[in-house]
């Protein structure tokens, strides 16, 4: 099946190319994009354009800076504020492709065109940002807004557009200007190279297995591996090359792969061999090793914190954020630490309970979770990982997502098949409004492949504005999940479900979002507020009516049994130890790293630093933090830093917000619906945070909700 659906797509991407408008002579970054609803010419876009059209970009950005500055007329909010938000459109157009890109669908040029743009753009941002004459502009209208009559829209955005001047350092002197300058070019090339040696370790791991290896791997599992194997063999440069993948079984690092294995198998050897493999990307002293990168970032941000007068980069960060100081961080963090690590010593009791009645001589280690977890799993809940998948296909989970927003906000999505993406993998939708008016586009990117970053995000290939018009956005999620294999579909783990309602909240954030200025759109807020909208969504996934409405067995067309939607629900609570002991030590790593003085960040050792770190919090020897340093890609090569905290800070938010919807008596309450789209989702960052979450609950947000839907609250 995934080979047809292959040929089909190229037959349609031949037909795409051959319909093409585009002038094969120019450069497509320079033309007028008269696609359907402006999606990017991706068969028309060749590596070769994408450093013309940043030049060109970046050249007309600086006039577009310049027409603002040498006005003659006297500052206004017309003639500086908003036209800031006009400037840069071809630099825009070809930011947003080429990130995406370089994320989703890489190739060697690609990586060498970041290395070579990262240290440029840098430089090109400060010198806006760092213009004294262009902030004279903005500072004599923000001294002057009480006099002004401004929308609150408009309040807002004078004073996040001063804020970000002076965050960038506009008020500092020329020297201090041009050692901020040079710090951020040498993290943003340390941050590129980070986030490439990442890539590059994660697929240089194969553990290419026999027959004799897959004790305890399911058919599913096997016929994944098998495939995995041939695609290798496909791909190989060299016959030679290829025959070491002849008739055997490929595993990964990527987690779409790993996971199932250490679940799965009963080689422990083996386990013990892939899940090394994962925890060690980044720490192998090689040319791809990430230990000195990371320490050296920690170190510059560190000075570049003390420049601008911030005691460390955390307190820089969280200046701008819901929660203000480290000191409320680290107050958030340990409260549900404690409770995290006394659930996951009870879950590790429970796993040796089951090795020690099989007459294992071993105690539990790190490798053996996954495997161990789901024996109890079976065990207390009766619950097997294999029996829900059958019911969770992608098309079935897209179908339910489709569905929850459809009773949400009234939402339509409908799949377009003549417009060519950047892969084959790729699926666009349009989405209508209730009224049937056009909404957004939709662009799903589900499947792991070797020239994506792991994990998965939301983002965009064109933003929303009602300053010249209505531009409605162009939203893109891409994931990490198994691809299909042979005739069946892509069948999903319920982890996988969540994963994929959460990052369809962000792009519903992006696509609901319905704000004048572009720079105030979907998720441009506070990092520990933006992952509301996604994480809230993840509630409808596991409800029960919302269950039934898509999860259907690929071959015979059952709805899942209530029986096996009890047992889910029961086992909801299941694992919760190690789920939150490792991601809150990732969030204590993140803010240790950053939270250090530039006297401090002096000859860091970054394998010490994170062995101190964890040991002072007391990490189980048999859970590692979610990321290690070396891999820690959220907070050395995103955007994340000193905030990585922010997803429990969300789960607050986003518990309660659900509680709601469980206190009207139900999860598609009408009135609660609107409320939360006209509130949350359309507002982007044209209110204060906090002032967003009040306005949909009446009230700030309280912790118990979340402490018993993770059953952190001492309940069974």
């Amino acid at each position: 099946m995934r080979k047809l659906v292959f040929i089909s797509a190229l037959l349609l991407i031949v037909a795409c190319q051959q319909e093409s408008k585009m002038d094969p002579n120019i450069n497509p970054f320079f033309q007028s994009w008269d696609t359907a609803y402006e999606v990017p010419p991706f068969m028309d876009i060749k590596d070769e354009h994408y450093m013309p059209a940043f030049k060109k970009g970046m050249e007309e950005n600086l006039s577009d800076i310049d027409e603002i500055v040498n006005n003659s007329e006297a500052p206004t909010f017309s003639n500086t504020i908003e036209e800031l938000e006009r400037t840069g459109k071809l630099l825009g157009k070809v930011s947003r492709v080429f990130s995406n890109l370089a994320s989703s669908n890489t190739n060697p040029q690609l990586q060498e065109l970041q290395r070579e743009l990262s240290p440029m753009l840098s430089a090109h941002y400060d010198k806006i940002s760092l213009n004294e004459e262009l902030f004279k502009r903005v500072e004599a209208i923000w001294q002057d807004k009480d006099a002004i009559e401004l929308t609150s829209e408009q309040r807002k955005l004078l004073n996040d557009t001063r804020k970000q001047f002076v965050r960038s350092g506009a008020l500092m002197n020329e020297k201090e200007k041009k050692q901020i300058t040079e710090i951020n070019s040498k993290i943003s090339g340390l941050s590129t190279s980070f986030g490439q040696n990442l890539l590059a370790e994660t697929n240089g791991f194969e553990l290419i297995l026999e027959n004799s290896d897959l004790d305890g791997l399911s058919e599913g599992i096997i016929a994944a591996a098998s495939e995995a194997a041939s695609q290798k063999m496909e791909k190989a440069e060299t016959k030679e090359e290829g025959e070491k993948y002849k008739d055997k079984f490929v595993f990964t690092p990527h987690r779409s792969s790993m996971y199932p294995f250490l679940t799965e198998s009963t080689r422990r050897d083996l386990r013990e061999q892939l899940y090394n493999s994962y925890v060690m990307r980044g720490d192998n002293n090689n040319e791809t090793d990430n230990k000195e990168i990371a320490a050296q970032i920690a170190k510059l941000r560190a000075e570049r914190a003390e420049i601008m007068g911030y005691k460390s980069h955390a307190h820089f960060v969280l200046d701008d954020n819901m929660l203000k100081t480290p000191e409320e961080v680290y107050d958030l963090l340990t409260k549900l630490w404690e409770p995290a690590v006394k659930r996951a010593k009870v879950e590790i009791a429970d796993m040796q309970a089951v090795a020690d009645a099989e007459g294992q001589v071993f105690e539990v280690a790190a490798w053996d979770w996954w495997h161990y977890s789901e024996k109890v799993r079976k065990e207390k809940y009766n619950l097997d990982e294999s029996a829900i998948k059958p019911y969770l296909s992608l098309d079935n989970v897209l179908e339910g997502v489709f569905s929850t927003t459809n009773k949400l906000w009234g939402l339509s999505f409908t799949e377009i098949f003549d417009i060519d993406l950047y892969h084959p993998d790729a699926r666009i939708w349009e989405v209508k409004d209730k009224d049937g008016s056009h909404l957004g586009i939709f662009i799903g990117d589900y499947f792991t492949r070797s020239n994506k970053r792991g994990g998965a995000w939301m983002s965009s290939f064109k933003g929303q504005s009602n300053l010249d018009g209505r531009e409605r956005p162009i939203i893109v999620n891409v994931c990490n999940f198994p691809a299909p294999v042979g005739d069946k579909p892509a069948l999903l783990s319920f982890d996988n479900v969540v994963t994929l309602f959460h990052e369809f909240g962000h792009a519903m954030h992006g696509t609901l979002t319905d704000v004048t200025y572009g720079s105030m759109a979907g998720t441009s807020g506070p990092r520990d507020f933006i992952e509301l909208p996604s994480q809230l969504l993840e509630h409808w996934a596991s409800e029960p009516e919302v269950l039934k409405s898509f999860a259907t067995h690929y071959e015979t067309g059952e709805a899942i049994p209530d029986d096996l939607i009890d047992k889910l629900l029961n086992a909801s609570k299941f694992n919760q130890g190690f789920i939150n002991t490792e991601y809150l030590a990732a969030s204590l790593l993140d803010m240790d790293w950053h939270s250090i003085s530039a006297e401090q960040a002096q000859q860091l050792d970054a394998n010490k630093f994170e062995s101190e770190s964890l040991k002072k919090y007391g990490l189980l020897d048999e859970i590692a933090p979610r990321y290690r340093t070396t891999y820690f890609a959220h907070i050395f090569s995103g955007g994340y830093s000193s905030g990585y905290y922010s997803y429990v800070h969300a789960a607050v938010l986003d518990s309660d917000a659900f509680e709601a919807f469980k206190e009207a008596g139900d999860v598609f309450d009408a009135e609660l619906s609107l409320k939360l789209r006209e509130t949350i989702y359309s507002k982007g960052s044209t209110e204060d945070a906090m002032d967003l979450f009040v306005n949909f609950r009446g009230r700030k947000a309280i912790i118990e909700p979340l402490l018993k839907v993770r059953g952190l609250d001492g309940s069974k």
